[in-house]
């Protein structure tokens, strides 16, 4: 193993600029701490954000990454020897400490989640946030097979694998986008019906399909929504919350005012997700045996992280983005 490696460190908070690639130390294994080779690494949008500098516990230089997948290179805990699949998500990856826009990266044991695949490493990669985070949020809402589900943001990564997994348990689904060429990416996951939210009257459009409204709203977009939906859902419905396209707070929030008379708004934050390997495997079972179908957008170097960033930034992507250091 080289002694040093190749890593995209944020240097300051500003735009995709800041990313920089440099040559690091490899990290020195420490009790409790295992060294992972990464061989794919998800972007997502938090990274985004603290790349910004809305993150205001994060300190720079730091290399971002909160998620990764990889070969365990050096390893402090029997239950994932070297040379071990793993997947790691969340846990204050690329925040506390560094995270998987590198060649290796020095991981809690508590993290690591060992997985048995065939899968190449940028399908693999697109999995433990994005899938993880859509299992997680149909779990949460309730969805029952026959009802209807909404999901808002539907071509964000999380929204394609959750319209993949919904039309697999038999949920009728609905996914809004802005972009009518985005539309065929949505119906190729499986969503029932796309509706095209550009500014006029969604509600309209929902209660064409679904006079009383949906059963459940699965809303990706975030602050700028919530409230909306919880105006579009049927009484008595939940809306869950689980992403932040628009930003994480929502203004002058009045709960007895903006939620309805037993209408419920939840939300679902995947820091729950860290180590679920059992979870993490099914899903890769799933996309093994062509249950679902994820779909990566772009897949980038790590020399390109600046590139991959500014696509992220822009909203060009339709499903997830992939960085192969």
């Amino acid at each position: 193993m080289s002694e040093t490696m190749r890593a995209a460190v944020c240097v300051r908070a500003g735009g995709p600029e800041v990313l920089e690639i440099r040559e690091l130390p490899v990290p020195a294994v420490r009790p409790g701490w295992s060294l992972v080779r990464v061989r794919g690494a998800g972007l997502n949008r938090s990274e985004l954000r603290t790349r910004q500098g809305h993150s205001p516990t994060v300190t720079f230089p730091r290399v971002l990454g909160i998620e990764c997948v990889g070969v365990v290179a050096a390893s402090t805990d029997p239950r994932v020897p070297e040379g071990t699949t793993v997947a790691a998500v969340m846990g204050e990856m690329g925040r506390e400490f560094d995270g998987g826009y590198a060649e290796y990266a020095l991981l809690p044991n508590t993290l690591l989640m060992p997985l048995t695949t065939t899968l190449p490493w940028e399908t693999l990669a697109a999995l433990p946030e994005t899938y993880l985070t859509a299992q997680g949020s149909l779990d949460t809402l309730g969805v029952a097979p026959g009802e209807r589900l909404l999901i808002r943001g539907g071509t964000s990564s999380v929204g394609l694998a959750a319209a993949s997994i919904a039309a697999g348990r038999g949920i009728k689904t609905a996914a809004t986008t802005r972009r009518p060429d985005k539309a065929e990416a949505l119906t190729a996951a499986g969503a029932g019906h796309v509706l095209l939210d550009d500014g006029g009257s969604l509600a309209a459009k929902v209660h064409s399909l679904w006079p009383g409204g949906p059963d459940h709203v699965l809303d990706l977009v975030g602050a700028n929504t919530a409230v909306d939906s919880l105006r579009l859902v049927r009484r008595g419905g939940t809306v869950c919350v689980a992403g932040s396209l628009s930003g994480w707070i929502i203004p002058d929030f009045e709960p007895i005012a903006k939620i309805p008379s037993g209408t419920k708004l939840t939300a679902f934050h995947s820091d729950t997700l860290k180590g679920n390997a059992g979870a993490l495997q099914r899903v890769v079972d799933e996309v093994e045996a062509g249950v679902h179908r994820p779909h990566v957008d772009r897949v980038f170097g790590l020399d390109d992280i600046v590139a991959a960033h500014d696509h992220m930034e822009h909203n060009r992507a339709s499903g997830k983005l992939v960085v192969l250091p």
